[in-house]
C-alpha cells in the first residue's frame, strides 16, 4: 500500500501526533527513524504502523524485523507525507506509530528495593529523555512523571531516550500520593538540596530510593519537597553555581549503581 497525497485522511491522523493531545486521544506515539523502530520491534511495544519513503525504499537494517512481524502494517509514502508525519526537518526515512505502553503505578513498586527517579516539573524533554535513558543504563526501577513535566511520548523526549523509553515502566501520575505510598512500603524519599547537610556519597543509597529531581529553574515544588525525607548535595568543588537536572540525576543514580556493587 502506498500513499502520497499529504491530505490523506490516515495521513492527517498520523500528523495528529506530533501533538500531545493527538498522542492522548489515540494512545498512541511516533517512532522517527530506523533506531528507534528497531528498537520498538525488539522490545514489548506494540508497532503498528510503518512508514517509508517511497524514493528510498526499506531501510535494510528493518527488513529482517519487519519479515519477523507480518502484523504490522508497511506503508510506502512520498517525502511530503513523510515530512507532515515527522517532527524533525529531515525525517530518516522511516517512521512508526506504536501503542503507549500501559504501565500502572503499582510497576515502580515490582522491586522491593529498586531506585526510582521522579520528575517534578521537568520541562526541557531533552532532560526528561536523557533521564529515562540513563535510568535505563543503570538499572532503575521505573521514572514518575510528574504534571508540569515534559511530555515522554513527545517526539523529540523519545528520540532523545535512544529506545530505553521501550526498556523500563515509565509512570505519569499524580507525586504527593506515590512518594507518600512509596514511603509507606520503606523506600527513602531524597531530592537535591543543601539543607541537609548530606551528601550523595554519605547517604545509604543501597535500598530502595526514590530521587526527586525539580524543575530546571524553580527546583522542586513546595508541594512535593514536603513529602522529600532528605535532600542530598552534590560536591561541587569546581566555580560552577549547579548542574544540569539531567547530570545532576545520573550522578545519584550512579552513586546508587557504585554502592549496590560494592555492598554485594
Amino acid at each position: 500500500m502506498n500513499i502520497t497525497s499529504a491530505q490523506n485522511p490516515r495521513v492527517k491522523e498520523w500528523s495528529e501526533l506530533t501533538a500531545k493531545k493527538g498522542r492522548d486521544r489515540q494512545g498512541r506515539f511516533l517512532l522517527e527513524g530506523v533506531h528507534l523502530i528497531q528498537e520498538a520491534l525488539v522490545s514489548d511495544i506494540r508497532v503498528r504502523t510503518v512508514l517509508y519513503d517511497l524514493e528510498k525504499g526499506v531501510s535494510e537494517e528493518l527488513r529482517p524485523l519487519l519479515d519477523g512481524h507480518p502484523e504490522v502494517e508497511l506503508i510506502g509514502v512520498s517525502p511530503a507525507v513523510l515530512a507532515k508525519c515527522s517532527e524533525t526537518d529531515t525525517p530518516q526515512g522511516a517512521v512508526g506509530i506504536a501503542d503507549k505502553p500501559s504501565f500502572g503505578p503499582e510497576a515502580l513498586f515490582a522491586d522491593p528495593a529498586g531506585v526510582v527517579v521522579v520528575l517534578d516539573g521537568l520541562q526541557d524533554p531533552g532532560n526528561v529523555g536523557t533521564i529515562i535513558r540513563t535510568a535505563d543504563a543503570a538499572g532503575a526501577a521505573g521514572v514518575l512523571i510528574g504534571r508540569g513535566s515534559a511530555d515522554p511520548y513527545a517526539p523529540k523526549t523519545v528520540r532523545s531516550t535512544m529506545g530505553s523509553l521501550f526498556h523500563l515502566p515509565v509512570v505519569e501520575g499524580a507525586l504527593p500520593p506515590l512518594l507518600e505510598e512509596a514511603e509507606r512500603r520503606g523506600a527513602l524519599v531524597f531530592s537535591t538540596g543543601m539543607a541537609s547537610g548530606l551528601t550523595c556519597y554519605d547517604a545509604d543509597l543501597t535500598g530502595a530510593v526514590w530521587f526527586v529531581i525539580g524543575n530546571e529553574g524553580r527546583g522542586v515544588s513546595a508541594e512535593v519537597r514536603s513529602h522529600v525525607q532528605r535532600e542530598l548535595s552534590i560536591p561541587m568543588p569546581g566555580r560552577a553555581e549547579s548542574l544540569n537536572a539531567a547530570m545532576a540525576a545520573g550522578l545519584l543514580l550512579y552513586e546508587a549503581v557504585r554502592q549496590r556493587r560494592s555492598s554485594s
